[in-house]
């Protein structure tokens, strides 16, 4: 886990309750609060190339989808994202509270803000614990949700596979783990899985370029994605990757990386089927624009598309020391040894 201090990215002009109604028209790329001009052109590669290269952060405070609460508003108020801002100060900022990761950072603010909640309590009860000590600041902008497509800002339905698979998981994740293969890859510390949309807990990415090649490091468990610009074919289908098999092309100033032969479950319990085009876009000198579509028809009903704002850092990749039999997986596995004999 790592300590930061980043800017928010969209500045509130107040601070005050969270405001009923349809939101202002401002549109959100989510930039920095300085604005870019449009006519900026990203700078170039010995190669000419649009150069990516670098250090890139998703802090984003932006739940993947959009709460039932805010149905029918993708935008909110410059007030109510400052209301939120200021919230999540409140709850986390201390170091003396619960950590809050991935949505429940926006949820519980939204909740604390709305009335509906006071203060913040992890799914455990609290024991064992990480505080909010080990929170970095998330970056709020006025977007509810980080899916675009579909417009209602929630994932597509499930199909009747894809919910069988995701009750097959949690039956299993119910249960007391019989052994490590009970438990979820990034536990084992084997992947957190490629893409990685999941905000605020190591989720940096370096990405360095070459004329044929670009790779992209993941800071959590260091995956190393290296994929090829020369046109190649994907691997045969019988061939299935953790990370799948990536394959780049340049549109413009666009890198688009196309994504196949996953192995089923590592990607949101997807299926062998999973297929993701993503694309990345500098749009200002700290703001590397991320769009992924995701498309599995054996898991959702339809396909759909999330954009995150990668914001510029002048930080490195610190070691991520997980490996997998780490006292971490000994502990869960002991514990619940414990628990059975207890009954005994």
């Amino acid at each position: 886990m790592r300590f930061r201090n980043l800017t928010f990215i969209v500045a509130g002009a107040a601070v005050g309750a969270l405001l009923p109604g349809q939101a202002t028209s401002q549109s959100i790329n989510a930039k920095p609060a300085r604005a870019e001009s449009k006519a900026w052109t990203p700078p170039r590669t010995a190669d000419g190339q649009p150069d990516l290269q670098g250090v890139w952060a998703n802090n984003n405070a932006t739940p993947l989808e959009r709460p039932k609460v805010l149905a029918g508003r993708p935008y909110l108020t410059e007030q109510e994202v400052a209301a939120l801002k200021k919230k999540s100060h409140e709850l986390f900022d201390d170091g003396n509270s619960d950590a809050a990761f991935g949505d429940s950072v926006f949820t519980s603010a939204l909740a604390n803000v709305k009335g509906e909640k006071a203060g913040f309590k992890s799914v455990d009860g609290g024991t064992g614990d990480y505080s909010s000590v080990w929170l970095v600041e998330r970056n709020f902008d006025n977007r509810t949700s980080l899916i675009s497509d579909p417009a209602d800002g929630r994932l597509p339905a499930l199909t009747a596979d894809g919910q069988k698979r995701q009750a097959a998981v949690a039956a299993v994740r119910a249960r007391r783990p019989e052994g490590p293969e009970d438990r979820s890859l990034s536990e084992r510390c084997i992947t957190f899985g490629a893409p990685r949309l999941g905000a605020g807990y190591n989720s940096y990415y370096q990405i360095v370029q070459s004329a044929d090649s670009v790779v992209i490091d993941m800071e959590t468990i260091h995956d190393a994605r290296i994929i090829p610009l020369d046109g190649r074919p994907h691997l045969p289908p019988a061939v299935r990757t953790w990370l799948g098999d990536s394959r780049g092309h340049w549109e413009g100033d666009t890198l688009v990386v196309d994504t196949t032969n996953y192995k089923a479950g590592v990607f949101m319990n997807a299926s062998e089927k999973l297929h993701v085009v993503e694309r990345f876009t500098r749009t200002g000198p700290d703001v590397l624009k991320y769009e992924v579509t995701i498309d599995d028809p054996d898991t959702w009903s339809k396909p759909w598309t999330a954009m995150i704002p990668l914001t510029h850092s002048r930080d490195f990749l610190w070691e991520y020391a997980c490996h997998e039999g780490n006292y971490g997986m000994t502990g869960i596995l002991a514990g619940a040894r414990a628990e059975e004999k207890a009954e005994r």
